[in-house]
Formats: C-alpha cells, structure tokens, sequence
C-alpha cells in the first residue's frame, strides 16, 4: 500500500509535469526553427524505445524482489514471534539461518535489480542530453551558412539547457512508476479475488444441514461428503481426533467459506444465497484463541452489537461472570486493553468473549473449545458464562474433554474428515467404536498424578 501510494501521489503527478514542459518547449519551438527543434529532440524517441524494451527485464527482476522482501518481512515476524522459545532452548545461530538467507536474497535481488535496469536508464539518460550536442551541431552549421541567427540559436541554448532535466527525471520516474505498479497490481489481484454472494435475507433460525458437503484447502480435501443435520435449538458436539474437520464443520456454518461440493442449508435455504453479513446477525462465535483490540474493555464487548447501551454491556458482563474482575481494574469498563489481550489472563479474555457473544443476543451459537486451555477455576466460571450464553439456541460447540458434552442433543464423531459415529453419549457408549475409546482413554487418564 505504501509503494502504491507513493507511486500515485508523488512519482505520477511528477512523472506528467516533467513531460509536459519539453512537449510545450517543442511544440513553440518548431514555429521558431523546426530544423533545430528537431534536432533537439532526434534522440528522444531511441531513449524511450530503449526504456520500454527494458520494461520486460523490469517486470520479471520487480516481482522477484518484491518477493524476497515479503520473504525477508516474513522470516523477520516469524523470528520475533519465536524469540521466546529460541531462548529458552538455546536455539542460536543454526535458527538465525532462515532469517539470515531471507535478507541475503533480498540483497541480491537488489543489487541484480540495480545493475541489470541501471544501464538502461542511464543509457536513455544520455540518448536525451545528445539531443543538446545534435543541436549545437545543427546551430553551428545554420548559424555558419546563414540561415540561423545569433539571437535564435542563443534562445535555443537557453531552452535546451533547461528542457532536458525534466526529461530526465520524467525517465527516472518512469522507471520507478513501474516498479510502483507492481505494487498496485497485487493489490488489484486482491481487490478483484470474488466476493462471497448472496443477497436474500436470512430467514428465521432453524435447522442447519450438511448435503454432501466436501471442503478442502488449496489442493488437500478435509470434509469427505457429509450429510448431517443440526436441529434448531439443541447442542451438537463436534469430536474426534486432532485434523478430523471440527474447526472446518464450524467454519462452514458460519460460512466464512463455501463448500467445494454439496451445500450447507440455513433453514432449508443454501447458504451460498443468502447475504454473508445478514448470515453473520444470526450467529455468535467464540474462539479457543480469543483476540482483544487495544481499546477499552467497554468498546471490546460492544463489538457484540455496535448500538448497545452501557447498561446492556454491564448486564452481559454480569451473565459472562467477568463483571467483578472488571470493576477490580483501574479504570473499570474504560479500561484499556493491549494489544491482543496482552494485559489479561485467558480465562478474562474467554469471559469477554463470551461477553460479546451474549450481547449479540444471537440465535445460532458456534464454541470452538473455550474452555480448552483453562486452569481449572477459570474454567467454572467459563463454563458457567458459557451455560448462560448458550441457553434457548442453536448450539454447535467443538469439544476435547468429553466430560463437558455428555448432555448434548447429538454428538458428532469425525475422523479423517468422515462421520465416524453419531448419536447421544450414551447411545455411543453402548457400541465399541471410536467415542467408546476416547472416552475410555479420558477416563483412565483422569487420575494420573505426577
């Protein structure tokens, strides 16, 4: 964004005004003497063939390193994220390598890029300054003959020795516009990836259906054709093994994508109809991984309904079980929260989740395992918040510790991306499938002590 913005705010606006002074210039001057107009600008037209036959060379060194520096910025975060585990293991220089080869590669796309392009344009440079030499040589055999007076040829030293440096600055410019654009395209690319459609509005709550849905990302698929219903106002449970599918099966009915194949149906109605942000009114969604913005705590639980009343955020707090740690902080509910959450536990940043979801007051509730990371005081309080949250709606909540979905309505079991098993707790407890066996392993790994 920052190369784009330069390139159209500052390189553009500059680029145009240095061409149009020498075309002025050449145009007044062909009505003086086109002879030595002319000759004046004999090399314009071969310095800016050169420039343009340089462009595919530009584009193809341009991309590779604007690449290298994405790498570079990349390995640069990825470094500073993982500077805590680096140091307490000791990882020193061999974890250095990543980063160190990043910059190395930007360095030689940089130097390549200048040493390839540079001829080019100083080439072009001094195509445009002969234009000068060509005149004086012009002017001084007119000048000679006659047909050229001193007054004239002086007025065209004047001219020539003023209308060159826009030129060449317009080329230098050009050449750095086109390294900008690069810039511009990628964030055209972006700007024209599709839009999700849909534009009915969402009906009222009800069922939600998988029909033969399959999902993938990039080349690998991770949903294999399932058909499965969520009845409206019971809690589904979603379990199995670590890459089963659980977070994409919630994804899906959120829609933050679209299946691959078959359809996911809101209500009898395909999601791929209906209006992506009418679609997210109807649903609630809180994370394992909750993230804070660095506002106060009061605008961090508006984000659950923008028009809510301070009376309304203070009685969801309440019903989330974290008003009374927020009336314990300095500023209360104008509190300032860093960045992601930084200055609160993880159970604080669940309840204020859980906060928000229950100021949305919305009809379908999405739970990817908040409670998974929790010691075990935080995770009553969660839980209860969570009971609260959840009460009178569609519920779909993924869960590891089986313990905490025995009562649902229906409980999923995937694996490898397939519905292994499907029933209540004790419907899959009385056949010996793969529930049976977590259950067992949760079971007999409970009263381990160190």
């Amino acid at each position: 964004f920052t190369m784009a913005e330069t390139g159209i705010s500052h390189h553009l606006p500059q680029l145009m005004g240095a061409l149009v002074m020498p075309v002025l210039a050449f145009l007044g001057l062909l009505w003086i003497d086109w002879r030595m107009a002319v000759a004046m600008f004999v090399a314009l037209p071969l310095a800016v063939a050169v420039l343009l036959l340089s462009n595919i060379a530009q584009r193809k060194l341009s991309v590779r390193q604007i690449e290298a520096k994405i790498n570079a910025g990349n390995r640069l975060e990825e470094y500073l994220q993982g500077i805590r585990v680096m140091k307490a293991y000791n990882l020193l220089g061999g974890k250095f390598e990543r980063l160190k080869m990043a910059f190395s590669d930007l360095r030689r796309a940089c130097i390549r890029q200048e040493a390839l392009l540079g001829p080019f344009i100083l080439f072009s440079v001094t195509l445009i300054r002969a234009g000068l030499t060509f005149m004086i040589l012009c002017g001084t055999y007119l000048l000679i003959g006659g047909e050229l007076s001193l007054l004239t040829f002086v007025m065209f030293l004047v001219v020539g020795s003023r209308v060159f440096d826009p030129l060449t600055s317009a080329l230098t410019n050009f050449a750095e516009f086109r390294y900008f654009s690069i810039a511009g395209g990628r964030i055209l690319s972006l700007m024209n990836e599709p839009e999700m459609k849909g534009d009915r509005d969402v009906p009222e709550s009800g069922d939600i259906t998988f029909d033969h849905v399959s999902f993938g990302y990039q080349e690998k698929e991770i949903l294999h054709d399932i058909s499965v219903t969520l009845r409206k106002g019971t809690l589904t449970a979603l379990v199995g093994p670590s890459g089963s599918g659980k977070s994409t099966m919630l994804k899906l009915c959120a829609r933050f994508y679209d299946p691959c194949k078959g359809a996911v149906r809101f209500n009898g109605m395909d999601m791929k109809e209906l209006e992506p942000e009418s679609l997210m009114k109807h649903c609630s969604m809180v994370f394992q991984d909750v993230y804070l913005f660095q506002d106060t705590l009061k605008n961090n639980i508006r984000f659950g309904r923008t028009d809510a009343t301070d009376e309304e955020i203070v009685a969801a707090a309440k019903k989330a079980c974290c008003h009374e740690f927020i009336m314990h902080l300095p500023k209360g509910y104008d509190t300032m929260v860093g960045e992601g959450g930084c200055t609160l536990s993880g159970g604080e940043k669940q309840r204020i989740s859980i906060a928000r979801a229950i100021l949305k007051e919305a009809p379908v509730v999405l739970l990817d395992e908040a409670t998974a990371s929790l010691d075990p005081e935080n995770e009553v309080e969660v839980q209860q918040a969570i009971n609260t949250l959840i009460a009178g709606r569609t519920v779909i909540v993924i869960a590891h510790r089986l313990k905490t979905i025995k009562n649902a309505d229906q409980i999923i079991v995937l694996e490898e991306g397939r519905i292994a098993e499907q029933g209540t707790h004790d419907e899959l407890l009385s056949q010996p499938g793969l529930y049976a066996k977590l259950w067992n392993i949760q079971e007999q790994t409970s009263g381990w002590k160190l």
